[in-house]
């Protein structure tokens, strides 16, 4: 595996920050990458500290390897929703002092053709994150139904001629399967009869195949609550989404979370039973890359940084 590719960590200082490191606390990173939060938060740490990594990514496990030497250091080759089973097999669970999720495609993942994440590098159409188990893009296009597919492109890409793209990848497959991303995304550029002049007309079709292949949303919900359940009294959750769909599902978690029970009007409920009932506080606003990071790297325009702390 190439490991070579440039990650540039989004929002670094922010989410360090934001996390309120306890030098010998115990912090976990739901997704690894190639380790330039972890590499931040192992900075901050003292001999006591202890740092968790999940990635589902087989590279990004090959990745941490440089950190073997470092006894604070453990990383599992898991998905970031399996948190809370991984904190109770380690018997930390209810015990961190942060978590930081980091959601979306690494940009190694997207610079590697050979993953099949994006449409602007020729490769097969994997587009899965853990390439050792799971059905591929280009297997699940072979046979799904053009509802099915067109379901997909709309509810998670956000694309209005979802039913024209999934009818033209139906007609086609029957001809000539789609097995590489420059295939799927010249089909699409066909379909697609209003173009963009700002995006390319494949964005938001990879995007929502890739959210379906992987689960991404459903990985999301279960990573949050997991998240929650293993901090400790006035932990730090910090989470940075790339896209609304990701953001609407943190910021609502967030946010339900720090109001407690929903209470009907006239209920006889006292105040002190909605407060006890409230899990999180929310930690100032969304956090938005700066101009010079933005200068330096341009996959940050989209990233949003949201904090909450356990009460």
């Amino acid at each position: 595996m190439n490991t070579a590719f440039k990650h540039l960590s989004v929002l670094l200082p922010e989410s360090i920050e934001a996390l309120s490191i306890n030098p010998d606390g115990i912090y976990l990173d739901a997704t690894f990458g190639r380790g330039g939060h972890s590499q931040a938060i192992l900075e901050q740490l003292s001999a006591k500290g202890r740092l968790i990594a999940l990635d589902r990514d087989p590279a990004a496990i090959e990745s941490a390897q440089r950190f073997s030497h470092d006894n604070r250091f453990h990383i599992e080759h898991v998905a970031f929703s399996e948190i809370f089973e991984t904190c109770e097999k380690l018997g930390i669970a209810g015990q961190l002092d942060g978590v930081l999720m980091d959601l979306g495609v690494s940009s190694p993942q997207l610079d590697d053709a050979e993953r099949g994440f994006s449409f602007m590098r020729n490769g097969p159409l994997d587009m899965r994150m853990d390439t050792t188990r799971g059905v591929s893009a280009a297997e699940w296009l072979a046979y799904a139904d053009e509802d099915d597919i067109c379901q997909v492109i709309k509810e998670f890409g956000e694309e209005k001629f979802g039913r024209r793209i999934a009818h033209a990848i139906v007609n086609s497959r029957d001809e000539h399967p789609i097995k590489t991303t420059a295939e799927l995304a010249e089909l699409i550029d066909k379909a697609v009869p209003v173009k963009d002049k700002y995006k390319h007309p494949a964005t938001r079709s990879f995007q929502g195949i890739r959210i379906y292949i992987n689960s991404e949303l459903e990985e999301i919900r279960q990573g949050l609550k997991g998240a929650l359940a293993s901090l400790g009294q006035s932990g730090r959750l910090a989470v940075i989404s790339f896209h609304s769909l990701e953001d609407r599902l943190v910021k609502r978690f967030m946010r339900e979370q720090s109001r407690g029970m929903h209470v009907p009007a006239r209920m006889p409920i006292r105040e002190e039973e909605i407060q006890a009932s409230k899990a999180m506080r929310l930690i100032g606003k969304a956090i938005k890359p700066s101009k010079s990071e933005l200068d330096e790297n341009v996959r940050a325009r989209s990233s949003v940084l949201r904090v909450a702390e356990k009460l």
